[in-house]
């Protein structure tokens, strides 16, 4: 252990350097309890210790109390920390183990670590008597276990092995004495019981000897109360945490039944278990509220018998408040706490390391606190509190260093550099590292400073100036000073006008889409850079990131905030943040958002009738401007999208919140939503309503377009439109069809079922073809017939002619038209409307023939046209010149049945267009003007009376790439250039 002059020395060197760095041993690993098995192979045990120190911690260890000598090699060796006992002996080695670790700081004692030997040594060998007892009667086995050490468990054989004893409500283990108990005795449990004890340690296993049970000869035992035989003690003190078992078992004819209860009523809580017959009560992890007076109740026909223990609660000590390393200064006062919990209350004492510490004047003990008054370097050391009671004891380790050092500022320089406001109160820190304290003096340049009315120097040896001016500006010097030395540090004072707010944001009323300007302008001290930050909602606003929205304008005196195309999301308090090395000031306003509203909530149908809906709706956000009216919209499955719908009222209020949607559809699905309106337009709709059906009605709507006509001999076609679905106004829908020969009042009616069916045909053998019939169709569902279709007109099916045209003439008008005539048929003749004739030309050599089967009854003459050349012009070439281009082509000839040849197209276009243009010419070449720098498509037909002829294919002038040159003053053609070339070539045919 270093001397205090030595302590001083190191304490004042390490006030000096910065690199080294003491400490006292601190435990990493302590010794726990061990329990060694005796007739273990391994040859050792090993108790664990290691600590951390500087220097380097080394060790010993006391064994109850008394060191243990580490020279004996033979039987102890040091690894780092760890004791390693070679070849154990349970007679030498069982007892209370404590490491100790020191180095040139102190010393610390670990917690106590037991060793213990388990062990289990052989049953005497001596025969047990025989047990001979009545039927009926109770009976227990007694165990004895042999010599031990360690935990045991307990089972009996029955006969021979492997037959154990299975215990149930007649028989019983205890745990606690290993006695076999049976409550009541039976013919099948005559036979050998042989006590099996195992060490839960070493999983040693011996066997007592058999001890016979055999049933007695003079009668069987009668009926008898319960004789509670295995009982827990009055009193059982259980640790916290701990598993608590409860024993009861009783002797009885009949078998009794045993039951547990809390004697204060209390329930048991649902973590208590019954086990082995409710002859075991487990109270696992227990806590106080488990403690109590427990009853076990042994009952059967005869009576009943009551066992009682208490269970009590204890607790070791754990710590509320353990002692940390302090560093205090010679002649200061130290106050050291530490605080623990436990039941019975832990009491305190205190080590200085590792020996009781002594009570003096200085240092005084109470109720677990250490006070040591006027601190010199000697009370350097490692102290430990130790709490304990009658369960268990604690540790709690630290270091106190007390050292002596003069002033020095280099852990804690003052600011080179303040700058306050005129009229502010400045403070100047004087912190400097000094043991024992420094007193501390202040000079502004040469001039020792005075407490004064302005000015106030603090015991700390803080320095504050109230209402500063501009001749306060200067270097102040604060000199610290104890017995150890001297030491001083500046700093100098710039003294500044405040920062002002001359313009400064307003509240703001604005609607969605608009942009605005909050101004922040402000005067400030030329010396002084300022920071302009804005807040939104308490949170900084991100120019970046909303930098759509965002924008900081103005000048170096300005910090103005743009906000473009406001959202509702926009609206809030904005702060203003103006900030100096000096001051801050800053400036609010609030900002408000008008837009139109948010979308109504919770709408729903109330009630539903054939045509009318009830709904009401919850009023959503107004987003600052008052909902000023509702429109109420509906969708059906055959609607397209949403439709405003008709309400009662007609106008919907921005207060009202029910309405009644009218003029619905029966028997049509329907949704609904709501639409709010204020003043700045409409808002979001609503989410839709639950889909609801209007109830089923009469149809209202007959078919439309009633009609019919046409059909086979002896047939009345009636047609008509079907009715859309949304209009059937029910299930069972269908049409009525009602017809009657025109002039006969009786109406003959029929049903056709299909509502999707647009024609219904009677044939009857008495219809005359072409008959006029009176027609109207009905409709009709489940709830009734509707309105019947107006009366209409249609004819029974006709017949066809049977006289041909008479009289067929044809005249040949030109090459390519001849004109047919004929005599028109007599309606008379007809069976039916006529409705014109069919001219059928077929061809012979070299004439025509015509038949006219039937055609037009306003006309009796018919031109006749051949068809187009179906041969192409062909052998197109062309010639191009600076800038036309000359295109010839062979004649077309026409065939004996086409039409003659008239004259030609040509159709050209550019390459970037996409219609063509015609050039009509009756020669065989043609002459166009050449593009600049696109190319030409061209094809030609044929022109007839007939039509346009076959196409010829489609041809690609290459557009115009080359120069003008001149030589000698005559301009010449490039004559590399193919597009130039005198000599004319075939075109090429290119699919386009």
């Amino acid at each position: 252990m270093l001397s205090w002059q030595q302590l001083i020395l190191l304490s004042f060197i390490g006030s000096l350097r910065g690199d080294v760095t003491l400490q006292g041993p601190v435990f990493i690993r302590e010794p726990s309890n061990s329990i060694f098995p005796v007739d273990s192979e391994e040859k050792k045990v090993t108790l664990n210790c290691e600590a951390k120190g500087n220097p380097s911690p080394h060790y010993r260890w006391q064994l109850n109390g008394s060191d243990i000598d580490l020279s004996m090699e033979y039987r102890y060796k040091l690894n780092g920390g760890n004791l390693v006992v070679i070849n154990p002996n349970r007679n030498r080695d069982t007892g209370i183990y404590q490491c100790f670790a020191s180095n040139s700081l102190g010393t610390v004692v670990s917690k106590e670590a037991k060793l213990q030997f388990a062990y289990l040594e052989n049953f005497k060998t001596k025969m047990r008597s025989t047990v001979s007892v009545r039927e009926g009667q109770g009976v227990v086995l007694l165990c004895g276990p042999p010599p031990h050490s360690g935990e045991l468990s307990y089972a009996w054989i029955f006969n021979e092995y492997p037959s154990f004893v299975q215990e149930d409500r007649r028989r019983f283990v205890s745990q606690e004495t290993g006695h076999l108990y049976i409550a009541k005795v039976e013919p099948s449990d005559v036979g050998n019981y042989t006590c099996v004890v195992t060490s839960t340690v070493t999983n040693n296993r011996v066997l007592g000897s058999p001890t016979p049970l055999v049933l007695r000869t003079d009668g069987v035992m009668g009926e008898y109360e319960p004789k509670i035989e295995v009982q827990f003690p009055e009193t059982l003190p259980a640790a916290k945490g701990s598993t608590v078992k409860l024993e009861c078992f009783a002797l009885g004819n009949p078998v009794p039944q045993i039951n547990w209860r809390r004697s204060d009523g209390l329930p048991f809580s649902s973590k208590i278990k019954m086990k082995k017959s409710n002859g075991m009560l487990e109270i696992p992890n227990f806590q106080q509220e488990d403690s109590g007076l427990y009853e076990c109740i042994a009952e059967n026909s005869r009576g009943k018998n009551v066992a009682r223990g208490r269970l009590t609660y204890y607790a070791k000590p754990h710590w509320v408040q353990m002692i940390k390393d302090v560093e205090a200064a010679v002649e200061d006062n130290l106050y050291w706490e530490c605080r623990a919990s436990g039941k019975p209350k832990p009491s305190y004492r205190w080590l200085k390391n590792g020996d009781g510490l002594v009570i003096e004047e200085r240092v005084q003990l109470e109720n677990g606190a250490l006070s040591i008054s006027f601190l010199n370097v000697n009370d350097s050391g490692m102290y430990q509190c130790i709490a304990e009671n009658k369960h268990g004891l604690i540790y709690s380790s630290a270091e106190l260093k007390v050292v002596a050092s003069a002033p020095d500022f280099s852990k804690n320089p003052m600011k080179k550099l303040i700058q306050v406001q005129i009229g502010s109160l400045v403070i100047f820190d004087c912190k400097p590292k000094a043991s024992p304290k420094a007193h501390c003096s202040w000079k502004k340049g040469d001039e020792v400073l005075q407490s004064s009315e302005r000015i106030t120097i603090l015991k700390d040896g803080e320095l504050q100036i109230a209402n500063v001016t501009k001749l306060d500006v200067g270097t102040y010097t604060c000199l610290a000073e104890n017995q150890f030395g001297k030491a001083s540090s500046s700093t100098n004072l710039i003294v500044t006008e405040p920062t002002r707010i001359t313009l400064a944001p307003s509240n703001m009323d604005v609607s969605v889409g608009e942009s605005v300007i909050l101004p922040c302008q402000v005067q400030h001290d030329p010396l002084l850079d300022i920071v302009f930050t804005w807040y939104f909602n308490g949170a900084i606003t991100d120019f970046k990131k909303d930098g759509s929205h965002f924008e900081k304008v103005g000048g170096s005196s300005s910090g103005d905030l743009m906000i473009r195309n406001i959202q509702l999301k926009h609206s809030g308090k904005y702060v203003c943040m103006v900030q100096t090395e000096v001051d801050s000031v800053s400036s609010a306003a609030e900002l408000i958002v008008r837009g139109s509203p948010g979308p109504p909530e919770s709408v729903k149908v109330d009630e539903i009738t054939d045509t009318t809906a009830q709904l009401s709706w919850k009023e959503g956000t107004d987003n600052h401007s008052p909902v000023t009216s509702y429109v109420i919209q509906a969708r059906t499955p055959f609607s397209v999208g949403w439709q405003i719908v008709t309400t009662v009222p007609d106008v919907i209020d921005g207060k009202t919140f029910t309405a009644t949607v009218v003029d619905l559809n029966p028997w049509v699905e329907y949704e609904f939503r709501v639409v709010a309106n204020n003043k700045i337009g409409g808002g979001e709709p609503s989410l839709p309503s639950e889909k609801v059906r209007t109830e089923e009605a009469v149809p209202e709507v007959p078919p439309s377009e009633v009609s019919g006509g046409g059909g086979s001999r002896s047939e009345l076609v009636i047609t008509w439109d079907p009715v859309p679905e949304e209009l059937q106004n029910g299930e069972g829908f269908g049409y009525v069809v009602a017809f009657r020969p025109l002039g006969v009042t009786t109406w003959i009616q029929t049903v056709v079922t299909s509502p999707d069916t647009p024609r219904y045909v009677f044939r009857n053998e008495s219809i005359l073809s072409f008959s006029p019939y009176e027609v109207k169709v009905g409709v009709y569902n489940n709830k009734g017939e509707g309105p019947f279709s107006p009366v209409t007109t249609v004819f029974s099916a006709e017949e066809e002619p049977t006289v041909a045209p008479s009289h067929v003439l044809a005249n040949s008008l030109s090459s390519s038209i001849i004109e047919v005539s004929w005599d028109a048929i007599p309606w008379k003749m007809s069976s039916g409307r006529l409705l014109g004739y069919e001219v059928i030309p077929f061809y012979t050599q070299p004439l025509i023939h015509v038949y006219i089967i039937h055609a037009n009854r306003f006309g009796n003459k018919f031109h006749f046209v051949f068809p187009a050349p179906s041969q192409p012009p062909a052998n197109i070439v062309w010639n191009a010149t600076e800038s036309k281009v000359l295109i010839n082509w062979e004649q077309v000839k026409a065939m004996d049945n086409e039409s003659e040849v008239t004259g030609y197209k040509v159709f050209y276009r550019t390459s970037s267009q996409n219609n063509m243009n015609i050039l009509n010419t009756n020669k065989t070449w043609a002459e166009l003007l050449l593009p600049i720098n696109e190319d030409y498509i061209i094809e030609v037909k044929a022109s007839t009376d007939g039509g346009d002829g076959t196409s010829s294919e489609q041809i690609r002038i290459p557009r115009i790439t080359t120069c003008v040159q001149y030589h000698d003053g005559q301009s010449t053609i490039n004559p590399t250039h193919h597009l130039f070339s005198s000599i004319l070539k075939t075109a090429t045919s290119e699919s386009l």
